[in-house]
């Protein structure tokens, strides 16, 4: 009973599991809940059903789509608002807010407006649900999340951004301008404001695209004057010993509604704050071009320590592997080959006086089997530095290489120097390579190789006129070449449209050393030049 009882928990455990890894779904439900006393029947009830399926079945999906809803609700509060404060009368429930819009008649026939808490309330949780949905998308995977984070980075100085002033900020100081004006830009009567306020917006994101430097001067200027207009109000309410009644249609200013009272000292607050903010933004902006330079080259530093991180373990991993194959082919060719001259030059010693021509027959077979060996240790050592590449330098080993590929091959090779030993390798063997690859699988019926060397790299090009569709992303050599290259910091490039024709590059940067003393150095240390 137990075991089944824990059967039967699995899917309830694994259900609470991905829950708990998305718990913003959970919050879905509960805006949807909030449109009850919005939307008119049955609206809300078929809403709140579809988000509890949507947070039940799938709530990855459902964590995704909350910050959107929770955006929407926070609009819809402030549409909801201004609507009141101008024609609607009946009261709203918004979230724990009800809100509504009363009348007294005084002598002469005239309706004077008299506001209640609910609607400053009502303002505070609409912008309440604006923030929520700011900070749930910059822990989210939805679009627009990786620019929210990339703005708390830049206003935090981590995770490689520096300190300085995110461009995305212009955003919040639009939504503050125009909430400021919104009776007269969205309700005034007029469609010419609307369209200028949504140009606004419009212009803000494409500040933020392409001119982030200026949006970013904008944002924190926007920060200043919001901040100065909204210190007066709080002055105001300190000289007055309190504030005064408000009438008509107040402004809206960040969290607040301008209708008189304890609204002014809290519009003072809020300039205060707006002001601080700003001005402790404005000095990052004359540090902007430095704090940049820094934050590309810190970038550039982080690729290319990864680059070396990836080159180094492929580098390791391509040295184990040829000692893995030396090792192979010492045992099983000249190893093998020197066992069997023992055993031959033992057995004709044993022969010698019995039998001396199976003696000499024995002799004879142990010369020819350590003729094999000494051929197998020449192959294998020529595997590892080519004899012509030690004894001519790479411009001659390339030549050579030319001459014995099965195909015409025209060379144009200019070097002034000898690279270092490694990197003439990794040419070499690169262009040996693509050599084979060519007359395997392209069809070519001509072969250019050009070799030169320009501003500390040395570039190889190898071009032929085949059928095209090189790829080196398939597995073939051409990956292997591409490793062998990065292990010295260097790249291969690929051009193979269908049809050809194809172009492969090697460049690799590094410093030329003159021809005589190059090649000197090489065949003191080559093996192959030992050998």
């Amino acid at each position: 009973m137990d075991r089944m009882t824990r059967r039967g928990d699995r899917p309830l455990a694994s259900l609470m599991r991905r829950w708990l890894a998305h718990w913003p779904a959970l919050l879905l439900p509960l805006v949807a809940a909030g449109t009850i006393n919005l939307l008119g029947t049955p609206v809300p009830q078929i809403l709140i059903i579809l988000a509890v399926c949507l947070a039940a079945v799938a709530p990855a999906e459902s964590a995704k789509l909350t910050h959107l809803a929770l955006f929407g609700y926070g609009a819809y509060g402030l549409f909801k608002l201004h609507s009141l404060e101008i024609y609607e009368s009946m009261p709203v429930r918004y979230g724990l807010v009800t809100a509504a819009r009363l009348t007294r008649p005084i002598p002469g026939g005239i309706q004077l407006t008299a506001r209640t808490t609910g609607f400053a309330a009502m303002l505070g949780e609409a912008v309440l649900f604006l923030a929520l949905a700011g900070c749930l998308l910059a822990v989210s995977d939805a679009p627009g999340g990786r620019a929210v984070r990339r703005a708390v980075a830049q206003l935090r100085g981590s995770d490689g951004e520096p300190r300085t002033v995110p461009p995305l900020l212009l955003i919040p100081v639009i939504f503050l301008c125009e909430e400021l004006f919104s009776e007269r830009l969205w309700f005034g009567g007029h469609s010419v404001s609307s369209v200028l306020a949504l140009l606004a917006f419009a212009a803000a994101l494409a500040l933020i695209r392409w001119f982030p430097q200026l949006a970013a001067v904008a944002a924190v200027a926007g920060f200043l004057v919001l901040g100065l207009y909204g210190i007066p109000w709080g002055m105001r309410w300190v000289l007055s010993g309190g504030g005064y009644p408000g009438v008509g249609n107040a402004p809206h200013f960040g969290f607040v509604l301008l209708d008189g009272g304890s609204s002014e000292l809290l519009a003072g607050l809020q300039g205060i704050v707006l002001l601080g903010f700003g001005a402790a933004l404005a000095p990052r902006l004359l540090r902007w071009g430095a704090d940049m330079q820094l934050a590309e080259r810190a970038h550039t530093l982080t690729q290319r320590v990864d680059r070396l991180t990836r080159t180094r373990s492929d580098a390791t991993s391509t040295a184990v592997a040829e000692l893995r194959r030396i090792e192979r082919d010492l045992h099983d060719g000249a190893q093998a080959r020197l066992v069997a001259v023992g055993m031959s030059l033992r057995a004709a010693e044993q022969l010698m006086t019995a039998s001396p021509e199976a003696a000499l027959a024995l002799i004879g077979e142990a010369r020819e089997t350590s003729s094999r060996a000494l051929a197998d240790l020449r192959d294998l050592v020529r595997g590892i530095y080519p004899p012509v590449l030690a004894d001519r330098g790479l411009a001659d080993a390339v030549r050579t290489l030319a001459l014995d590929t099965p195909m015409p091959v025209e060379t144009d090779i200019t070097l002034d120097g000898e690279p270092p030993m490694p990197i003439a390798a990794a040419v070499y063997f690169g262009i040996a390579e693509i050599l084979t690859n060519a007359v395997r699988h392209s069809g070519a019926d001509k072969v250019e190789i050009g070799i030169g060397y320009a501003g500390g790299l040395l570039r190889a090009t190898v071009t032929d006129d085949g059928v095209g569709g090189a790829d080196a992303s398939r597995g073939t050599g051409l990956a292997g070449v591409e490793r062998r290259m990065a292990t010295f910091d260097g790249l291969l490039a690929v051009s193979s449209p269908p049809g050809g024709p194809t172009i492969i590059a090697l460049e690799v940067p590094c410093e030329l050393d003159s021809t005589d003393a190059a090649r000197t150095a090489w065949q003191e240390k080559s093996p192959a030049s030992r050998a």
